[in-house]
């Protein structure tokens, strides 16, 4: 009888901690968050990623009722805020605004990656999708695409444009660009954003597809000619400039996405509660002014959405990496 009784102990235990076990997932999502979150940037402060962050981060943390801290980890093309974020526990306190674009291109660009782009990451939510900007320095002659795809090939090799970096989506526009037209320019890579925008105001190139918030700022004041978007239609930001496909450039369409992904293994439940948040997030008030402003459009998918849009820009931008011969070893 003994015996008896003390293996339904044994059994009664066993099964409360199968119980804890299935469970505690569970009671941790009831009670998250609990303590702030960090929402880890690819790219120093002011870039279009920076911006996007800091504004989101607004109305996520009225919804949660935590603090949303934006940390930025900038570098190596956004791999070394993507090797971080594969690191992190996968309980949703860190969780990463990645630049999707940058991220597909990065596997066809670097030999080798730390991670597995798709494997070791849990794709959360997709918030934006935001055109480049073709701009030109006022000094040259070209006021529309036409005029300066007719210029590039009357002056073969005179011509340069900037860009943010070799394999970056600034350079593989301009790829695109100097393929669809058939035009030799020279390329002249920059460290980042800031100064390739300071290069096109200096005159010291002649063109350049910038990101929205440097392109549009300076455009208004007259310090960049604006020629054409790269999203398939005009944005409310700039609605008087054409797209590149308007403009005489069939199927050239370079959409920048960004989304929030957080490290494997995330609770695919805790995964839907963010995805939930971030798609009630984008359309409050203020994050609509902010997307006016730099020209972005708010996307919302389910996560499994996200993770095949992804693998879809992977397998886009493959061949546009390989035929502009950028590699990072």
């Amino acid at each position: 009888m003994a015996g008896n009784v003390k293996t339904k102990r044994t059994q009664m235990k066993k099964l409360i901690w199968i119980l804890l076990l299935c469970c505690s997932p569970a009671l941790a999502q009831s009670d998250y968050p609990s303590k702030p979150v960090r929402l880890v940037v690819s790219f120093a402060a002011g870039g279009i990623s920076d911006v996007l962050a800091r504004a989101l981060a607004i109305p996520l943390a009225r919804q949660l009722g935590q603090q949303v801290i934006v940390e930025n980890k900038p570098g190596a093309g956004t791999t070394i805020a993507g090797d971080y974020i594969a690191k992190q526990a996968p309980d949703g306190y860190t969780i990463w605004l990645q630049d999707v674009t940058t991220h597909a291109i990065n596997v066809a660009l670097y030999s080798r990656l730390p991670y597995d782009s798709i494997k070791d990451f849990s794709y959360i939510a997709m918030v934006a999708s935001t055109p480049l900007m073709l701009v030109v320095h006022p000094s040259t002659p070209a006021k529309n695409v036409r005029e300066l795809v007719s210029l590039l090939k009357a002056n073969p090799g005179k011509y340069s444009y900037g860009s943010s970096g070799n394999g970056t989506i600034v350079h593989l526009s301009a790829e695109m660009l100097k393929s669809a037209a058939g035009v030799d320019v020279v390329h002249v890579p920059y460290k980042g954003s800031n100064p390739a925008t300071a290069a096109i105001l200096g005159g010291e190139v002649s063109f350049v597809f910038s990101t929205m918030p440097p392109a549009i700022s300076n455009a208004k004041a007259g310090k960049l000619r604006a020629l054409a978007v790269t999203t398939a239609k005009r944005v409310d930001a700039a609605p008087e400039v054409p797209t590149m496909i308007e403009s005489g450039l069939r199927d050239f369409e370079i959409v920048l996405y960004s989304g929030i992904m957080g490290p494997k293994g995330m609770d695919r439940a805790l995964v839907r509660r963010i995805n939930a948040e971030f798609a009630k997030g984008v359309q409050a008030p203020e994050i609509r002014n902010v997307y006016e402003k730099i020209g972005a459009e708010p996307i919302t998918m389910t996560p499994e959405e996200f993770e095949k849009r992804t693998v879809a820009e992977i397998a886009k931008l493959a061949p546009v990496v390989k035929a502009s011969g950028a590699k990072v070893d």
